[in-house]
């Protein structure tokens, strides 16, 4: 993960603005990083976040950020994400709901280029009211989660596979190796 933690931040403070947090549960978020870092990629040749993908039953996940917000849920006070989110387990579940500390702003834009916001709202906008399975089942349909095993590492390069990737696999490993 080469994300710095205030950019980190701010993309949890924009998922928590600008999609519905009834439905924002753990499962949820790490597929909105998926589809963020992977449609980033698919159209500009370079992921967002640059986190470690891994393929598991419900889809990708980012394997840093996934330690980092579950060491929020573990013990938010010691958790380096204390003073931007925090989870709560609605009744009758077992969904861990992200709530923000604060609504995204606009010194939180400072962090992104406009190809990164544009992903952001592009992001929000398909799967912001949707719940967790439509996420799920669409990061299900992605090269990068058909072409891994589980537990396996997703390379970035698997993109290239998919019908909406604008740029080839060799442009992908070229960016990736600098």
């Amino acid at each position: 993960m080469r994300i710095s933690l205030p950019k980190l931040k701010a993309l949890l403070l924009f998922f928590g603005t600008y999609t519905d947090t009834k439905y924002l549960g753990k499962v949820k978020l790490m597929k909105l990083f998926y589809f963020l870092d992977f449609l980033h990629l698919k159209k500009y040749g370079a992921p967002i976040t640059y986190d470690n993908y891994i393929n598991l039953e419900h889809g990708p996940i980012p394997s840093g950020i996934l330690n980092l917000v579950d060491s929020a849920i573990d013990d938010i006070d010691s958790s380096s994400l204390s003073d931007t989110i925090s989870f709560e387990t609605p009744a009758n579940t077992a969904m861990k709901r992200m709530i923000p500390a604060r609504k995204f702003s606009e010194a939180d834009k400072k962090y992104f280029s406009e190809s990164q916001l544009q992903i952001m709202e592009e992001v929000a906008r398909k799967f912001g009211n949707k719940n967790t399975k439509f996420i799920v089942d669409a990061s299900h349909k992605e090269s990068p989660w058909k072409c891994t095993s589980m537990l396996e590492s997703i390379p970035y390069t698997l993109a290239a596979k998919d019908d909406d990737c604008q740029v080839s696999e060799q442009e992908i490993a070229l960016i990736l190796s600098i």
